[in-house]
């Protein structure tokens, strides 16, 4: 697999992912994912990303509520 923004070759590895979003900031420090050897960018994969997509639905939630609560 090649890196899409720079063509170096990609390895399976981990990677960090961070969002800022709704009042929160999320940092998962290892998600597995093709990380670029040349460049560091990292591909996550479908099931990764669905998976990071339900916890931050969840999160988000969560804000609201307490948001809703203060």
């Amino acid at each position: 697999m090649t890196c899409m923004h720079c063509q170096g070759m990609m390895t399976k590895g981990d990677a960090p992912f961070h969002a800022d979003r709704n009042g929160y900031h999320l940092l998962i420090d290892a998600v597995p994912a093709w990380v670029c050897g040349q460049c560091g960018e990292p591909f996550f994969e479908e099931r990764e990303v669905r998976g990071i997509q339900r916890l931050l639905t969840g999160l988000d939630k969560q804000a609201l509520r307490l948001a809703s609560a203060a």
